[in-house]
């Protein structure tokens, strides 16, 4: 019997943090992640370079039996959400964008900091959130070039990772916010650096939320297998390691991608 599966997609890596999130949720889905590395980072690409990649890649997604979308990318909602939405109506689909409305909530000294990508940073969304939600606190958005790259080649714990984030973190240091967002889902896969390099802050993460809107659309309950296919567009062994050493995902199994 073949089930249908929940497509989820990021520009790299990253979005396995949403896939964990998803997997409790809802254990039995199917669960098909593909991974767009040979093109990734999207934060340093331009706003229609994204949306091309992200209607690409839903089609691979959707041709392999995807009956729900995630996009696992904050720059990719922000740049693609739309266009997905109008190109596959019928198609439900969930975004992921920077929780600001919960970290203003959150701080106590009203002084917030956001940790994303160039992309998500300059986006029109990302600008809509900070008037929307921050009124009297003063977010700080911090771009934060370089993190992506190190996890994409696998490395999360080098020296120069290390000194990459501290300097990320500096600003936000300074400014003495008390509440941070990690703003892109690679982030989370090396949280403890950003705890080191932010001590005493609270760090926040979205990916549950995300898992929460994804389980109410989608249609088959808990019908499935549990099956977890990994595809990438770039080092797909390296998506296959972080998934089995880092989740825990010993049975996920690889599958061709020709995105």
């Amino acid at each position: 019997m073949r089930f249908p599966s929940i497509g989820v997609f990021d520009s790299g890596v990253g979005g396995l943090t949403v896939a964990a999130a998803l997997r409790e949720a809802l254990p039995g889905a199917r669960l098909h992640y593909l991974a767009d590395s040979g093109h990734a980072p999207y934060g340093e690409r331009s706003g229609d370079y994204i949306r091309e990649r992200s209607l690409r890649v839903a089609e691979e997604l959707m041709a392999a039996g995807a009956e729900l979308l995630v996009i696992a990318c904050n720059t990719a909602t922000a740049h693609a959400a739309d266009a997905l939405r109008a190109r596959y109506p019928q198609l439900p689909i969930v975004g992921i964008e920077p929780g600001v409305k919960p970290a203003v909530q959150a701080t106590l000294n009203r002084r917030v900091g956001v940790l994303a990508t160039a992309g998500t940073v300059r986006s029109a969304r990302f600008q809509h959130l900070v008037r929307a939600h921050a009124g009297d606190v003063q977010v700080l958005a911090q771009p934060c070039p370089g993190v992506v790259a190190h996890i994409e080649a696998g490395d999360l714990d080098s020296a120069a990772l290390r000194r990459l984030i501290d300097g990320h973190c500096a600003p936000l240091r300074d400014a003495g916010v008390d509440t941070a967002l990690l703003g892109c889902t690679h982030y989370p896969l090396v949280l403890p650096l950003w705890q080191a390099a932010l001590p005493g802050v609270q760090l926040l993460r979205i990916e549950s939320a995300v898992a929460r809107q994804a389980a109410r659309l989608w249609p088959h309950g808990t019908l499935g297998d549990g099956a977890i296919s990994l595809s990438s567009t770039g080092d797909a062994e390296v998506l296959l390691r972080l998934a089995r050493d880092h989740l825990g995902w010993t049975q996920a199994r690889l599958q061709a991608c020709s995105a």
